[in-house]
């Protein structure tokens, strides 16, 4: 998917991506970010516009490639639309995501994915439920494990198949 968003999008789109899968930021929150918000920085503090939380980001795995994109912009928004002096909408985010899926035939891609991919990762990668509901800003691991599809794919069955508290007639938590 990155490869295709270089090729056949622009590294305005490539960078969208990117920051996108590695902070988990709606799409909304990445598209009003501004140059000035990021530029320089490992870190960042980011009020969410659904939420009004504020929310830190890491940027140290991708500031070089940031830092790069940057240096080619003219403008204050990070993610300048070629029709005057503002961010692109929400809508061309989605046909540049879906262009490079379609490129590499990746179906069911929309600017959501980026922060569901962000999800399933860190889930996979840290098993800490509590931690992604957090970052997240979800309001039951329920939620969040629906969100990121692992509900479905990790059902209890497995788990309760030999599972008691009793065993012999003799509870074993005594």
């Amino acid at each position: 998917m990155k490869w295709s968003l270089k090729r056949h999008c622009s590294e305005r789109d490539y960078i969208l991506f990117l920051l996108g899968i590695n902070t988990g930021l709606r799409v909304t929150d990445l598209l009003s970010l501004k140059i000035k918000d990021i530029e320089g920085k490992m870190e960042v503090i980011i009020k969410e516009g659904k939420t009004k939380k504020p929310r830190m980001i890491q940027l140290n795995t991708i500031c070089n490639e940031l830092a790069a994109y940057i240096a080619t912009i003219d403008g204050e928004w990070l993610f300048p639309s070629r029709k005057g002096d503002k961010p692109i909408s929400m809508i061309q985010a989605y046909r540049q995501l879906n262009k490079a899926a379609d490129m590499v035939d990746i179906e069911g891609v929309g600017t959501h994915t980026m922060r569901k991919t962000f999800g399933y990762w860190h889930y996979k990668r840290s098993k800490n439920l509590a931690e992604l509901q957090m970052i997240l800003n979800h309001s039951h691991p329920v939620i969040t494990l629906k969100y990121i599809g692992v509900a479905d794919e990790e059902g209890t069955e497995g788990s309760l198949y030999d599972f008691t508290l009793w065993e012999d007639g003799r509870n074993v938590t005594d």
